[in-house]
């Protein structure tokens, strides 16, 4: 279980690096387990002119959930270049779901991911 909070911390990290490269003043986070299941929530502002940086978002998170790309590369979550499609592509497969709203100045974000004993 150790492993997969380390790949909760890897994913709130890349998540509140996204979030401060589009001009987030005001970033809140949050991290829920319930039984199997982990829950990862944001909601934070933004700089005008940053949606399509968060159609990026919505898109890298729709990736579908890759068991073996996450054994293998989770680690690579939050190293690199923050806030790249690369990164973001890495948290859509390691998460098993994803759930963006935008709205005027505001995100909302759930992720949602089966925990492994």
């Amino acid at each position: 279980m150790l492993e997969e909070q380390r790949k909760i911390v890897r994913i709130v990290a890349e998540l509140t690096m996204f979030f401060l490269e589009i001009g987030a003043d005001h970033i809140s986070s949050s991290v829920e387990k319930e039984g199997t299941e982990g829950r990862i929530s944001f909601h934070a502002d933004y700089r005008p002119g940053c949606e399509d940086k968060l159609a990026e978002l919505e898109r890298s998170l729709s990736e579908q959930r890759n068991d073996g790309i996450e054994d293998i590369y989770w680690e690579l979550a939050g190293s690199g270049n923050h806030g790249q499609t690369t990164q973001l592509m890495l948290v859509g497969m390691m998460v098993d779901r994803a759930e963006v709203s935008v709205k005027e100045g505001s995100v909302d974000l759930t992720l949602y991911k089966e925990l492994r004993e």
